[in-house]
């Protein structure tokens, strides 16, 4: 594969089954007062120097944002709770303690045959789904670790705070099970601002708990490490490398967000509330958090009608980011490509790019 910096357009092979998003000129019937928000504007820097000495600055924002954070555990307490045999790799179940409110599931996909340590993809799951989507036991789109584990990737990933098996965990118990679905997103994004956290931040706090575990198997290159999801899986991947480094590779799909076109549409109920964080506006849009992903490798995978993608954002998002990537002398290392017609999935396009991102860059 030759990747490009440029934006491109290509024919997916699954259409969504998701009515599309409606179409609206940015701002029209957005009161004038909303229109007037001092955003803040991300400086785009000239060449790799001005870049590392602002990234710091950017960095430290983007951290800020997302609250007061308790420490990770030193001692996770892994304990592994099933192995599932199959055709050349294995599943292992596993179970961890965040350190702070969790017990936290998830899966391991070993790859069989090959040598050495091994590349890996920590992978997330989108808003409605969970680690057995990822995983094959409860099969969506989002089926990713047959595979990537039968390339020879080892792949992890767990279940979010109020997905899969950690519904009914939060801070009323089973009532948010019998309740509506949002009821534990609602609870835990409202106690994490009392303790001056965030939910989003203790959501990506848990992803590096995983970062942690998954580098530390001894199947695994610790240096060849990448991260995918769609949806909010998608938004966790980028975030999560903006914040860690030892992220070396990223492909995200939907959700290639710029917040203040989301507003521009009146689009904001497009997202959940989990990953609204005070401040970030302030200094600049979603650009200057992308941004610290450069001049590691980051595909965006995004369909023109994804309702939480407003297209005049991706614009944006694609001129300002193109000429990160320049500046750091990486031109290569950033695509983006918008499918036409087409709404918030998963196609199996994008799965064969994704692998074939990853497979040039880790």
């Amino acid at each position: 594969m030759s990747p490009k910096s440029l934006a491109v357009f290509a024919i997916p092979f699954l259409l969504s089954a998701q009515p599309p998003a409606p179409l609206q000129e940015p701002w029209d019937g957005v009161p004038e007062a909303y229109r007037k928000v001092p955003y803040g504007r991300f400086q785009i820097p000239s060449n790799a120097t001005e870049w590392k000495k602002q990234r710091p600055k950017v960095k430290a924002v983007v951290v800020r944002s997302l609250g007061d954070l308790p420490p990770r555990p030193k001692d996770p307490q892994v304990r592994i709770v099933s192995v599932d045999k199959r055709a050349g790799y294995r599943i292992e179940k596993f179970v961890f303690s965040n350190g702070v409110d969790s017990q936290v599931p998830g899966y391991i996909a070993i790859p069989e045959g090959f040598s050495g340590r091994r590349p890996a993809i920590l992978t997330m799951h989108g808003h409605g789904s969970s680690k057995d989507n990822m995983f094959g036991y409860q099969p969506t789109s989002q089926n990713v670790a047959e595979m990537l584990a039968k390339r020879g990737y080892v792949v992890l990933g767990i279940d979010n705070y109020f997905n899969g098996e950690r519904k009914g965990t939060g801070p009323a118990g089973d009532l948010e099970v019998m309740a509506r679905g949002s009821d534990q997103e609602m609870s835990l994004f409202k106690l994490n601002l009392w303790l001056g956290r965030t939910l989003w931040g203790m959501m990506l706090r848990d992803e590096q708990i995983a970062l942690d575990y998954l580098a530390s198997r001894p199947e695994v290159d610790p240096s060849r490490i990448g991260a995918q999801g769609m949806s909010m899986g998608s938004t966790r991947s980028w975030w999560l490398a903006a914040i860690d480094d030892r992220i070396k590779a990223v492909v995200g799909v939907a959700c290639f967000t710029r917040y203040e076109d989301l507003i521009a549409i009146r689009a904001l109920r497009s997202h959940g509330i989990y990953y609204f964080v005070p401040g970030i506006l302030k200094h600049f849009d979603s650009e200057g958090i992308m941004a610290l992903l450069a001049p590691r490798p980051f595909l965006a995978l995004t369909g023109d009608r994804d309702a939480g993608s407003p297209p005049e954002g991706m614009k944006t998002l694609e001129k300002i980011l193109s000429q990160v990537y320049s500046a750091v002398g990486r031109p290569e290392a950033f695509q983006s490509i918008v499918y036409p017609e087409t709404g918030h999935v998963y196609t199996d396009d994008m799965k064969q790019k994704m692998v074939e991102w990853f497979d040039s860059f880790l």
